[in-house]
């Protein structure tokens, strides 16, 4: 039976970490996260709201930008440029998705990148590809610190991420690279993706399908990461993973809920404190 890695308590352990260093730092009144929500789209609603008592909860400042759903792009772009000439800004959030009328990628340039804790700003990905020092995507971020914290090596193991997106593949796989790790990303044009899973140390699985991944791709004793979330028909949260199955031959693996999720929101903690 799979050891369960605990995004929940992980989490809460470095937030607690955060609080001490904000108290200790007297950061508080210097640092403040702008979080730009356009639209009432439910799920992202809830994620701006569990953002804010993240702030709250380490002892940073937020503020909170709610837009109509029908707000235009230009309307969007001049509230950034706003904040990012605002000196009590130090980090800012747009939530995403954003409404069909805003190009997500303009709005993702236009954060400063001083300013971009979410890590997606390509100055930011740059920096992250050729080894330098910027904000990382939160998701794979807080990927490395589950491995980390769990004591799981990276160094020299067999890594496979499945899924190529800006926000969670491409990145995961360099800070993969950063661990020494030896790493293969899969996606959904690859050749023979069970036998390419199958050889892995390392699963991160970030392909976008509920439980498309089940114990036929898994090496026995591989440590399963499952960054994926969806709900069901019954109301209950899933993965990528299918959990259940894939407990069974793993050596470690990440429910769905808690947790590479409540990791999202500590490592973009992280990045507004030691901004």
């Amino acid at each position: 039976m799979a050891v369960l890695i605990d995004g929940k308590a992980i989490s809460s352990q470095i937030k607690d970490e955060l609080k001490a260093y904000v108290a200790e730092k007297g950061l508080s009144d210097k640092l403040c996260l702008a979080v730009v929500l356009v639209g009432s789209d439910p799920a992202s609603q809830v994620y701006v709201n569990n953002k804010k008592k993240a702030c709250e909860y380490v002892g940073i400042g937020s503020k909170s930008f709610e837009l109509p759903e029908t707000t235009g792009e230009e309307e969007l772009l001049s509230l950034i440029d706003r904040l990012n000439g605002d000196d009590s800004i130090t980090g800012i959030l747009v939530q995403l998705p954003l409404p069909l009328q805003i190009r997500e990628d303009v709005v993702i340039r236009r954060i400063a990148p001083e300013k971009d804790v979410d890590g997606f700003h390509p100055m930011n990905v740059g920096r992250l590809s050729i080894g330098e020092k910027g904000f990382v995507s939160c998701t794979p971020a807080g990927v490395i610190e589950l491995l980390k914290r769990s004591r799981i090596p990276v160094e020299g193991k067999e890594c496979v991420v499945i899924g190529r997106s800006n926000i969670v593949g491409k990145p995961m796989a360099m800070l993969l690279l950063r661990e020494n790790g030896t790493v293969t990303v899969a996606h959904s044009r690859t050749k023979d993706l069970r036998e390419v899973c199958k050889r892995a140390d390392i699963v991160v699985v970030a392909i976008g399908k509920p439980k498309f991944i089940n114990r036929e791709y898994i090496k026995e004793g591989a440590t399963v990461i499952d960054v994926g979330i969806h709900r069901m028909e019954n109301g209950k949260l899933c993965g990528d993973v299918d959990f259940a199955d894939v407990e069974s031959v793993a050596g470690a693996i990440t429910p769905v809920p808690g947790g590479v999720g409540p990791m999202t929101i500590a490592m973009l903690m992280s990045n507004c404190v030691y901004s």
